[in-house]
């Protein structure tokens, strides 16, 4: 498997964050941290041996390079981190606490990676090499012409074989450019691509107006039933034939602390459930999606045969990654497997 490289492409950007639990309105510093949702799968990987290429658009100005040496410092490539544009975008984090929820609040317009537009990037060169191209859908969230490279890139990929995959990612606070129906077009056009389609049940309604039977966004408690999925998958693969796989991770809020943790994933004949992991006094569950989705290329190309095997390793990274301060999961295959080994016990290893 080592020879199989993935690509991603997305944005990166500068997380600023208060201090623990601290409201923005309580603060007078900010930890900084660089992250996105592509970024934040590249890193998974290369922390589990995949070779992995990271494409973005970043300004030439020491912030942006700071962004490419977190990606470097964590082995991922950087090759095709375009320069240009003047600012790298901003993410700021409000981390909640038990009943208080995290929020966010995005400072990305006119940034570098927005301001991409076909024909930036020479995805022949790029995809040298590469097996797996992987997006998500908030890369044409930012903007038109982002949508625009990304639907580039994903016609290229498929047209030389390669796996394309997504994370459906919805994001309200991000289309502002389009209208609703603007936004299903853009998003069915890129996902028809697509052979590998993760999604919860708010990307499938938002996106697609798929609705989940006898579950519903707004009233889902902590009690999450897989079976209730599987007109989901099935709906998601009537719509893109391409789809050889429909996967959704199934999140409990419990409370901002305490979330319950497990996945679906479909193949079109079977369909296949996880341990419900109760992840208690959560540390930080921004990435979780993107140390799933990580945690899910890895194992589908480490075992290509055992799609039951490949959704355990990923519902397990994803759960650790609740352990991780910051964007991305900093865990080893081998921590994972202890998990899913049955080993929860957090006991020190000397």
């Amino acid at each position: 498997m080592n020879d199989k490289k993935v690509l991603t492409f997305g944005e990166i950007m500068l997380r600023l964050a208060p201090p623990g639990y601290l409201r923005f309105s309580q603060t007078n510093s900010f930890d900084i941290i660089y992250g996105g949702g592509e970024s934040n799968v590249a890193v998974s990987l290369a922390n589990y041996g995949v070779p992995v290429r990271f494409v973005t658009r970043i300004p030439s100005n020491d912030i942006g390079e700071c962004a490419l040496m977190e990606m470097r410092k964590r082995g991922v490539e950087t090759d095709f981190m375009l320069r240009g544009g003047d600012r790298l975008g901003i993410y700021f984090l409000e981390t909640g606490a038990v009943s208080r929820g995290s929020k966010v609040v995005y400072d990305r317009a006119h940034s570098a990676m927005s301001e991409i537009e076909p024909g930036m990037v020479d995805w022949d060169k790029a995809f040298e090499g590469v097996e797996w191209f992987h997006w998500t859908g908030i890369t044409p969230a930012i903007s038109q012409s982002a949508a625009d490279a990304c639907l580039e890139a994903v016609k290229i990929a498929s047209e030389k074989g390669i796996t394309v995959s997504t994370d459906l990612n919805y994001r309200a606070k991000l289309w502002k450019y389009c209208s609703n129906a603007q936004r299903e077009k853009i998003m069915t056009d890129l996902t028809s691509y697509c052979d590998i389609v993760l999604g919860n049940e708010e990307d499938a309604e938002m996106h697609f107006g798929i609705k989940p039977e006898g579950i519903s966004v707004q009233t889902q408690g902590h009690d999450v039933k897989a079976e209730a999925f599987l007109s989901v998958c099935k709906q998601m693969m009537e719509k893109f034939p391409k789809a050889k796989k429909v996967i959704t991770t199934l999140r409990g809020s419990i409370s901002a602390s305490h979330n319950t943790w497990a996945g679906v994933l479909y193949d079109g004949k079977n369909m296949y459930d996880t341990t419900q992991y109760q992840i208690t006094d959560i540390v930080d569950r921004v990435g979780g999606g993107d140390s799933f989705m990580g945690g899910l290329i890895y194992g589908l190309l480490k075992f290509p045969d055992n799609d039951q095997h490949a959704l355990d390793f990923a519902v397990a990274a994803s759960c650790l990654k609740h352990t991780i301060k910051g964007d991305a999961n900093l865990v080893t295959v081998a921590e994972v497997e202890k998990l899913m080994g049955g080993d929860a016990s957090g006991r020190v290893a000397r």
